[in-house]
């Protein structure tokens, strides 16, 4: 079989043209001119022919493209020309070819083969003995019509054309030989040359790179080759190089003095190295960001950037790498990004490479990228500077270190001191330069940073770094009325979640001058507002990050607790709405799970009105939601329930109410304000039912707060678990993915089944024994509407039946009319076929 398939699937050539003659070779007999003027219509017809089209039509093969058949012409074609090239040739033999020189019929009755052109002409006497063999007898009748002037015209110029072009040298023969073979070899035998080459190459650079820094060149030549495998192979070949060849210091352009000046055969060599070094690798990185740009290298190229940034981050041309790969943080492609976004974190973290001013730069590029799109970037391209590290004294004043330097003894401040002489003056001088020259020559070298070099470039970053955030809030501050569609993850802010992460990380660091505006921003951020109105969700931010700017909010709080002076009640006030808008299919409950952990796990002793509220708020929301949610609402509830004693009291299974219900107004579950919503006078029902949950862990933490009610104000209950909300939050719902079934998907039987042992009917006497307040009126309408619905169903259903028939039955009829006109085609076809 395969046999066969490979003999079916194999390309068979047409037969090559005939060359084209010379009119002077054409012998027309009398026959001939006697049948073109009897018949001058067919004549006519062939003259009016298209030879272009013809050939086109005999090269073309059916189903094979056009393009690789078009290059086996030309290959044979090539191989065609060599092999004549290469054959020997003498003067006194004529090859015929049976395909390009067709014989020709005397009136004699004599058959005169006409010899096939050479492709390369010998002497001149060789090339006038085979034109007079050439024409022998059957070319005596084409020469009577002509003069015999004319004709010695036509063979004199005949004789030059001979002569001026096919001249070769013998020393040119043999390159000329070589070219034609080498185009002969195919393409795979090629690939392996290159291949070998280019291991070579490299091979020699990574043995001795000093003597062999010349083959840098010649790989940068294998990087400009057609073939594209061989440019990726140059391409990684060459990184590995750069990666092992690049020295430990930046090579700096030397200046024309010291150019200027002799050096030794050592120093030449190594200025030499340094100087081919620096020109192949700007070389390289041009190629790498032009290659950026063409789909097919550009996994490779992003590759090979961060692959350089991340090995020789202290090396030339960093400014170019790095502008290269922060362009691509944001990329829609996740594999680039993904790499692009680690090695700037390598480069955060290992700063003892570069001595943090690549950190600088990289900050500063982000920051421009960001001002650049107007803040629509990927996430990832903030995220990265979490990777960030400052010293925690970097906020401190260098006035206040001044100040705390010990003085000096006044006895000797009042000393009088001997003026030293002026060469003692000169000599400290030489002294004092020579130091400065080798200090700065060992900063030059050496990685390690002063402490004052150390802190004025964190405090640049720092700078840098609030500047963005601080753009991303502006941003979402005047752009959260409006929203807008976003490719990126995040919605029209897709910024924003990172930028309140970092701004938690570093709140520390963040000058007291701008902590009330940040306070500001946040609260307006978080969706609160004086007159309480209810702000739609599609007008405002998610609530995951309403959430953040809450949490931000209190770790900026937190962290300057000694110099700042801000009352948070309004973001208690946003919490205890923002629980109600809480939905897990859309927001994320780790979110939820850290706000609940920093304002009321964290926080101070509450007030009693406002933990009642919460305590009773996060009670229906452990009712309503999952499992995850519900552990991390019930530890807070229970540690609220330990630090406000007095809430104890809604534990109380009274009828209307705990102790103090008569001391507080009606329960409002709607109201905005914790202080207004008297939870005080309700209780907690919902651990009761809390206590018969699914999850064991949830049922145990509801009956262990529910044993509460029986302690005293000093006593605590027995603690499950000492985890605060968020990593009760993250093990519950990591436990859920570890256990979750593999899916079995109940049939509709068992779920009818299941509906029907549910169902309990009741009996006509407790019917009629039961309350019945509904009028007959009222009743009336509900069974009319009801029922007016059930019919708008049904009919519903009736119309969609017959819509679907006719449009099945619109279908076939437009199939059948497409398949009678192909029909009515294929017959057409065959009737021009038979009269043809």
């Amino acid at each position: 079989m395969g046999k066969s398939s490979k003999k079916k699937n194999k390309v068979i050539l047409a037969p090559p043209l005939p060359p084209e003659l010379d009119e002077d070779d054409i012998v027309v007999s009398d026959d001939d001119v006697e049948f073109v003027e009897k018949n001058p219509q067919q004549a006519r017809n062939l003259a009016d022919l298209d030879k272009d089209a013809i050939d086109g039509f005999l090269k073309r093969i059916a189903d094979h493209d056009d393009d690789k058949v078009e290059l086996l012409y030309e290959e044979r074609e090539r191989k065609r020309r060599a092999a004549e090239a290469l054959k020997p040739r003498n003067g006194d033999d004529i090859e015929v070819d049976p395909v390009d020189a067709l014989p020709v019929k005397t009136l004699d009755g004599k058959v005169v083969y006409r010899p096939a052109k050479k492709a390369r002409s010998g002497d001149e006497a060789n090339g006038v003995k085979s034109r007079s063999e050439e024409k022998g007898d059957g070319a005596t009748q084409g020469s009577q019509k002509e003069p015999k002037g004319r004709s010695s015209k036509k063979e004199a110029s005949k004789l030059q054309n001979l002569q001026s072009p096919t001249e070769v040298p013998k020393e040119n023969l043999h390159s000329v030989v070589l070219e034609e073979v080498k185009e002969e070899l195919s393409s795979d035998e090629l690939f392996e040359k290159k291949k070998a080459q280019l291991a070579e190459l490299g091979m020699a650079l990574l043995e001795d790179p000093e003597s062999n820094i010349r083959s840098l060149n010649d790989l940068l030549i294998l990087c400009n080759d057609m073939d594209q495998k061989v440019v990726k192979l140059g391409i990684m070949s060459l990184l590995a190089v750069f990666r092992d060849i690049i020295p430990s210091y930046r090579i700096r352009q030397l200046t024309e003095k010291e150019l200027a000046v002799e050096v030794s055969k050592e120093v030449k060599k190594t200025r030499y190295y340094e100087y081919t070094l620096i020109r192949s690798y700007k070389a390289y990185l041009q190629k790498l960001i032009s290659l950026e740009k063409q789909p097919y290298f550009y996994l490779v190229a992003v590759r090979c950037l961060c692959s350089l940034l991340d090995a020789a981050p202290h090396f030339n041309f960093r400014e170019s790498l790095l502008a290269s790969v922060v362009k691509n943080l944001s990329s829609s492609n996740d594999v680039a990004r993904k790499l692009c976004c680690e090695a700037i974190r390598s480069l955060f973290r290992n700063e003892g490479k570069h001595r943090g001013e690549a950190t600088i730069e990289a900050v500063r590029l982000i920051a421009a990228h960001v001002k650049l799109h107007d803040c629509q970037l990927h996430p990832d391209s903030i995220e990265v500077c979490l990777s960030l590290k400052f010293d925690e004294d970097l906020g401190k004043d260098d006035s206040k270190e001044d100040k705390l330097k010990p003085k000096k003894n006044k006895r000797y401040q009042n000393r009088d001191v001997a003026k030293p002489s002026e060469k003692k003056k000169i000599k400290k001088e030489m002294l004092s330069k020579a130091r400065q020259e080798v200090r700065a020559d060992l900063r030059a070298v050496s990685f390690t940073l002063d402490p004052k070099e150390k802190k004025m470039i964190q405090r640049e970053t720092l700078a840098a770094l609030f500047e963005t955030y601080f753009r991303i809030l502006k941003h979402s501050m005047n752009n959260s009325r409006y929203k807008a569609t976003s490719v990126f993850p995040g919605g029209s802010h897709p910024l924003l979640a990172p930028c309140l992460e970092g701004l938690g990380k570093f709140s520390h660091l963040i000058d007291l001058d701008f902590m009330s505006e940040l306070i500001a921003c946040l609260k307006k951020l978080s969706g609160y507002t004086d007159h309480q109105g209810e702000i739609p969700p599609d007008n405002a931010l998610s609530v995951s990050e309403r959430l953040q700017c809450c949490i931000v909010a209190f770790k900026v709080w937190r962290n300057n607790l000694e110099a700042l002076n801000v009352d948070l009640q309004d973001f208690f006030v946003q919490l205890y709405n923002l629980i109600l808008e809480y939905r897990p299919d859309r927001d994320h409950g780790e979110v939820l799970a850290d706000a609940l952990k920093t304002l009321l796990w964290e926080g101070k002793q509450q007030d009693m009105l406002r933990a009642a509220a919460f305590i009773k708020r996060l009670a229906t929301f452990a009712l309503s939601f999952g499992s995850a949610e519900a552990i991390s609402a019930l530890i807070t509830l229970k540690h609220l329930l330990q630090k406000n004693t007095k809430c104890r009291n809604m534990l109380e299974n009274d009828a209307g109410g705990g102790s103090l219900s008569s001391l507080v107004a009606k329960y409002d579950p709607e109201a905005k304000d914790p202080y207004l919503s008297g939870a005080l006078a309700t209780v907690l029902w919902e651990l009761s039912l809390l206590q018969k949950h699914y999850d064991p862990s949830v049922s145990g933490m509801a009956s262990n707060v529910l044993s509460m009610a029986n302690l005293n104000a000093t006593q605590n209950p027995v603690q499950l678990s000492s985890a605060n909300p968020l990593e009760a939050y993250k093990d519950l719902s990591m436990g859920l993915e570890l256990s979750k079934p593999a899916g079995k998907v109940l049939t509709l039987k068992c779920k009818r089944k299941r509906r029907s042992k549910e169902f309990v009917a009741l009996s006509p006497d407790v019917l009629q024994k039961a309350d019945c307040t509904v009028g007959e009126d009222e009743l009336r309408e509900k069974l009319q509407s009801h029922f007016a619905v059930l019919r708008g169903i049904s009919e519903n259903e009736r119309l969609r039946t017959e819509l679907n028939h006719t449009l099945s039955s619109i279908n076939m009829y437009k199939e059948y009319k497409k398949q009678k006109k192909q029909s009515k085609k294929s017959k057409t076809g065959r009737k021009k076929v038979t009269r043809s």
